[in-house]
């Protein structure tokens, strides 16, 4: 599975452009309605996804993720429904990789072999879970690693130079930068400070470094885009979701053109990101 993921940063890297990774929740605002966003969001201009497991404390998620999460468990999803709807994607996509982020506990619940013999056979390529230090890599990551799905680690500004190989030990797929100290969509990331630190992981892996949290428009795509591998935009997605939800929080005949919509205007913005210098 982590074949998809190489083959398109690989690709990417000929194109000499960054990523643009999307984060959308499983479930939100109901399961078929995400699936259908899923399945729009690489014809708009997503290059990976990113698809939440929501789950009732997620400790470091801002407002609006949250209250996706919620929206999404209040309408009955579960993880074993995430599954099925990965499974319904890749019946018409085998190319777009996909990862799994959200929290341990509803995967420890499953079951660890359970779960990652049952994500592997729906066509998950990657797991972002972000309450496991590298100290717990037995429970999941290594398992994972044998089960060829990649185990994406995140890096942020207070992972020191003396930390950071712990945290790229067992880290595969990807490195995801964390470009704000604080829960997601909380601030706007800087673009020199987020540069200068891709650079710094980028001499202790060669894995590509995509940086999130934070970034909500085309113009701080493109900003990011210029220094890193990949930009991922999360709370700007679901925020658009949730805007066109009506009071009941159902779908409306705008929900997915609006999430489309912002994602073709990300897409821009990220593949203007390098035009400098061409």
């Amino acid at each position: 599975m982590t074949a998809r993921i190489d083959a398109r940063f690989a690709a990417l890297k000929a194109e000499n452009r960054p990523a643009l990774v999307t984060f959308v929740m499983a479930g939100d605002p109901d399961m078929e309605t995400a699936l259908e966003i899923m399945t729009a969001l690489p014809a708009a201009g997503a290059d990976l996804i990113e698809l939440g497991m929501p789950f009732s404390d997620p400790m470091a998620d801002g407002p609006a993720i949250q209250k996706a999460g919620l929206r999404a468990l209040h309408a009955g999803q579960t993880l074993a429904k995430t599954l099925e709807t990965v499974r319904r994607f890749r019946e018409g996509d085998q190319a777009t990789p996909v990862i799994l982020m959200g929290y341990f506990n509803p995967i420890y619940v499953y079951g660890v072999d359970v779960f990652l013999q049952a994500a592997k056979a729906a066509g998950v390529d990657g797991l972002i879970v972000v309450d496991l230090p590298p100290e717990m890599d037995d429970e999941l990551c290594l398992p994972a690693l044998a089960s060829d799905i990649a185990f994406v680690r995140l890096a942020t500004p207070t992972t020191d130079d003396r930390r950071l190989p712990a945290v790229l030990k067992n880290t595969s797929g990807f490195v995801y930068y964390v470009s704000i100290t604080g829960i997601t969509g909380s601030a706007a990331p800087d673009a020199g400070k987020v540069e200068a630190a891709v650079g710094r992981i980028k001499r202790h892996t060669d894995l590509p470094v995509c940086v999130g949290f934070g970034v909500r428009s085309p113009e701080q795509a493109r900003a990011i885009g210029s220094g890193a591998d990949g930009v991922v935009v999360g709370s700007a997605l679901v925020n658009a979701i949730a805007e066109t939800l009506d009071a009941e929080g159902r779908a409306g005949p705008a929900t997915v053109g609006a999430v489309t919509g912002l994602v073709e205007a990300l897409a821009a913005g990220v593949r203007a990101a390098r035009l400098a210098e061409a």
